[in-house]
């Protein structure tokens, strides 16, 4: 068994690597720079923290996440590997001691936040150490180009050059394009690193979109339906997640909330409650989430659409961590729209940027209203081939009719052509119901002969209609500061009836999370455990595991061991209690 295998099975309990991890490992140990991109519970940490334990003097982790910085770190120290942290949350006693130990060679691993390296004499402190290597965490935010940019990761370039000999750098993130990858590359001045894509494809989630359903009635049934498991639920501004946080506690009781109108105090605290099984639900804006490294999220409902792919990715990456089948649903309607072009008019002053910002707009508003495969529409984003249809998203997965809607789009493509040149959906959907606003009047667009020849459909239908003939196609959308639709040869097709138009008419289904009575009671002990040790549960078991032995059912220490994700140490702090739970169900249940 080679070293790193053994480092992975004795501290984490694990018997292999997942897909990339150990050529990452690898080239980290043999001194070269790394970009690794890979999906979020991919197990990048590892990716780090098993080198570390390798390489001689200490590793440097930057993170932007202040709640992943403690949630590693207290899983390293439970594992018997010496971490610490240092970020806004903590006092200058506490910092005090913990460079007292960093410098006295009692440290490992660690965690700072980039703001950390405004501090110089943090800076001359660190250039005198033994730093083997710079992890470099959520590294798309030096990217101007990336969904989350943060100015405090540019000074990372002049903090990895002040070492005498310059440490390896590895740079991890879940979320690139190939423009955010180069940017990476380029502005953190990586020398010839080695890139690895080990994939964007996280099989054991399912996606769904929905749309035309009445929000708050979908929110109250699933939650119903998947009472006891952990979830959960963004919304796009403040105002709506209180909204939806008063309409679920009302019936559930065991939810919280999470936005920037909360105090720092109040925030934390239910942050705290969710992470350590309290509250079953948390409601958020998308400030909440990252670096949360809760491993049972069994759904994550997306209340409104978010800006783009790449936080709606980020933000569906928080359920399902253990690998375990899990939901992941947007709940749709045109007014979402509205609320993203209205956050991104005053989220920047850069023309540029926001240009940016509406075109990855639109590819999200395209991947909402297009029939084909979800996963498949995702990964084609990110530049990763996918054979055929997943067979699990809304889309795919066979719980659907298929609908002739060829006349109807005949009528849209043939107004678009009669009204001359190209405007915007808002004023073809008026055409098409036979609006009286002015500018339909003044333009005399009433005196065509597709006035009012959709009249009978709703506003927002026709909407929902229009764009998904354009995520599908028949219309091209032009973007701009008023963006157009107009036609092209697809939709000549469509008008000489060489081609139908056919739609999917997605139906409902069933709870996303199924388990036995003794993973609830195995659940239970966890909890107790947890409590008593004032840590989540997760860091005691994670679902996986405990779903493990539910099935199973170890019955002595050598068996305990080969469950996923026991590890030496983790049998002999909890080995004893869970067995004797395990024999007293196989006993209470008479199996052989």
């Amino acid at each position: 068994m080679n070293k790193a295998i053994s480092i992975l099975n004795k501290y984490f309990g694990y018997d292999s690597f997942r897909r990339g991890q150990e050529e990452i490992i690898n080239t980290v140990n043999d001194k070269k720079d790394v970009l690794a991109v890979m999906p979020t519970g991919g197990g990048k940490s590892i990716c780090y923290q098993i080198p570390a334990l390798m390489l001689e003097g200490i590793t440097i982790v930057i993170s932007p996440l202040i709640s992943l910085m403690k949630d590693q770190v207290d899983t390293l120290n439970e594992l018997e590997i010496k971490a610490a942290y240092i970020n806004s949350s903590l006092s200058d006693n506490e910092i005090f001691y913990i460079l007292t130990d960093v410098k006295n060679k009692k440290t490992k691993i660690l965690y700072i936040a980039p703001e950390r390296l405004n501090s110089m004499s943090f800076v001359n402190l660190m250039k005198n150490l033994d730093v083997s290597m710079i992890a470099i965490d959520e590294a798309h935010c030096v990217s101007q180009w990336g969904h989350d940019f943060r100015k405090s990761y540019r000074n990372i370039p002049d903090f990895i050059n002040i070492f005498p000999k310059r440490p390896v750098v590895a740079c991890f993130t879940a979320t690139a394009t190939k423009e955010v990858r180069d940017d990476i590359v380029s502005v953190l001045e990586l020398r010839n690193p080695k890139v690895f894509i080990t994939g964007f494809n996280r099989e054991n989630l399912k996606i769904k979109v929905i749309k035309g359903e009445v929000k708050k009635k979908y929110i109250l049934d699933y939650v119903g339906k998947n009472s006891g498991q952990s979830g959960i639920v963004y919304c796009s501004t403040r105002k709506e997640v209180d909204s939806v946080y008063e309409l679920l506690f009302g019936k559930f009781r065991t939810v919280t909330r999470y936005h920037g109108g909360l105090s720092d105090e109040e925030r934390k605290r239910n942050q705290e409650n969710f992470i350590y099984d309290k509250s079953n639900i948390i409601v958020a804006t998308n400030a909440f989430g990252m670096g949360i490294d809760k491993p049972n999220v069994r759904y994550v409902i997306h209340y409104n659409m978010p800006r783009n792919i790449e936080n709606y990715y980020q933000e569906i990456g928080r359920a399902g961590r253990d690998g375990l089948n899990s939901e992941c649903i947007m709940l749709y309607s045109p007014r979402d729209v509205q609320i993203q072009k209205f956050l991104i008019e005053n989220s920047t002053e850069s023309e540029e940027r926001k240009a940016h910002e509406y075109k990855k707009l639109r590819t999200i508003t395209d991947f909402i209203h297009t029939d084909n495969c979800l996963r498949n529409y995702i990964l084609d984003y990110f530049e990763e081939k996918y054979e055929g249809e997943c067979g699990t998203c809304s889309n795919c997965s066979g719980n659907y009719e298929m609908t002739d809607r060829t006349i109807d789009a005949q009528k849209v493509l043939s107004c678009v052509y009669r009204m001359k040149r190209p405007y915007g959906i808002n004023m073809i959907v008026d055409v098409l119901k036979g609006s009286k606003n002015q500018k339909v009047l003044g333009f005399k667009l009433n005196e065509l002969t597709t006035y009012g020849i959709m009249k009978e459909y709703t506003k927002e239908d026709l909407k929902s209609f229009v764009n998904t003939l354009i995520a599908h196609n028949y219309l091209d959308y032009i973007d701009g500061e008023f963006p157009v639709v107009t036609g092209n040869e697809k939709s000549v097709r469509v008008l000489k009836s060489q081609e139908k138009v056919l739609f999917k008419n997605v139906k409902k289904s069933a709870p996303v999370f199924e388990h036995n009575e003794l993973f609830d009671r195995l659940r239970n002990l966890r909890k107790q455990i947890a409590q008593a040790e004032n840590v989540p549960g997760y860091i005691v078991f994670g679902d996986n595991s405990l779903k493990e032995m539910s099935v199973k059912y170890p019955r002595t220490f050598e068996q305990f061991l080969e469950i996923s994700g026991v590890g030496e140490a983790k049998l002999k702090k909890y080995g004893m209690e869970f067995l004797s739970m395990i024999n007293e169900y196989v006993i209470e249940k008479g199996i052989g």
